[in-house]
């Protein structure tokens, strides 16, 4: 429970919320904790969970982490917190999974409390898994709460978003997402804590692992290899190699992000208002003598490549296409258009 035994600062007034669902005795069959990465909704979550199971609860509604429930959920043995999840990452939640969870509401809970329900991410459902949550949802079991978790709630089908009640988490103030980051990391000074936001689109938990993951460095050194092909002075196809290895979605959104401020730029939009205001001459500079529509082509392509990473694509040949395409819009500008992979090697050799 040590982890879990205070608020997120910016969520005070999400628990307030839920804390007066029990005090009016109006507990929601079924929950939707909903909002972007790294807002803490698994964190509120498990608050609330452990508040349902806890039998002491402390004033103001978070678990005493001393009764006999709140040593069971320590241990991650309490009978009535069930937990559904994919089998692997990035996997979807079976209906066969989803079965085994109905026949197991089925039976009365085994202490006196609630019995609480966890599937994240909610939206991982296939079709027919959903199709077979929908009957739990229909068919209340007795003392049950269901809590969705769901970064893309719009995945999920109609008929299971309105038939829950709704917890939307939104981005802080930046200043209190300031102060918990320097909290969290005061070795971290102002600057780097402003651009590992920025990175994060304002999202403190995934700010905070990117500072424990030193993705900033990491960052930095993909620019520089962008910089470099941008001037022939690194192998596109050497350099997609090696990003296979690195994380794909934070390398497309970095990517898209780059060729974003770089059509910003082109429009004289002021550095705070860019995704990376700390690459700002290096865009700027890159901006001036690319062709505009070269860039938005470059953007499409970006786009498309962000939805084929969720599928069994080659990683390595969907990094050379975006880095070949980049190679030929800075090289076009003073040599021509090179359209084709092998008139691109020759220019190497």
């Amino acid at each position: 429970m040590t982890l879990l035994s205070s608020l997120l600062p910016w969520q005070q007034q999400d628990w307030e919320h839920l804390q007066d669902y029990i005090t009016q005795q109006r507990v929601p069959q079924a929950l939707l904790i909903s909002g972007k990465k790294g807002l803490g909704k698994q964190h509120l979550a498990n608050q609330f969970a452990y508040s349902l199971l806890c039998a002491k609860p402390q004033a103001d509604g978070l678990a005493c982490g001393q009764c006999h429930s709140c040593l069971l959920l320590s241990a991650e043995t309490h009978p009535d917190f069930i937990v559904e999840k994919p089998d692997e990452p990035g996997k979807s939640i079976t209906v066969d999974q989803i079965r085994r969870l109905c026949v197991r509401l089925s039976l009365k809970p085994q202490f006196d409390s609630y019995r609480v329900v966890m599937i994240n991410p909610a939206d991982a459902m296939n079709t027919n898994a959903a199709n077979a949550f929908l009957k739990c949802l229909e068919e209340p079991a007795e003392r049950t709460v269901i809590m969705l978790i769901s970064e893309k709630y719009q995945a999920l089908p109609a008929t299971i978003v309105s038939r829950c009640q709704k917890i939307a988490l939104t981005i802080p103030d930046r200043e209190i997402l300031t102060a918990w980051l320097q909290q969290q990391k005061p070795e971290c000074v102002s600057c780097d804590i402003a651009i590992l936001l920025d990175l994060a689109q304002q999202a403190p938990l995934l700010a905070l692992k990117y500072a424990d993951d030193d993705t900033l460095s990491l960052r930095n050194t993909c620019f520089n290899a962008w910089i470099e092909i941008a001037q022939r002075r690194s192998h596109p196809v050497i350099v997609a190699e090696h990003w296979q290895q690195l994380p794909g979605s934070s390398l497309m959104f970095w990517m898209t992000s780059w060729v974003v401020d770089m059509i910003k730029c082109r429009y004289h939009v002021k550095p705070p208002l860019l995704y990376n205001p700390d690459l700002n001459k290096s865009l700027q500079a890159l901006s001036q003598r690319l062709e505009l529509k070269g860039l938005y082509k470059l953007y499409d392509l970006l786009l498309i490549s962000r939805r084929r990473l969720e599928t069994t694509i080659n990683k390595q040949c969907l990094f050379e296409e975006i880095l070949i395409q980049w190679f030929q819009l800075n090289q076009s500008t003073h040599h021509g258009r090179i359209r084709t992979k092998t008139r691109y090697i020759d220019a190497f050799n």
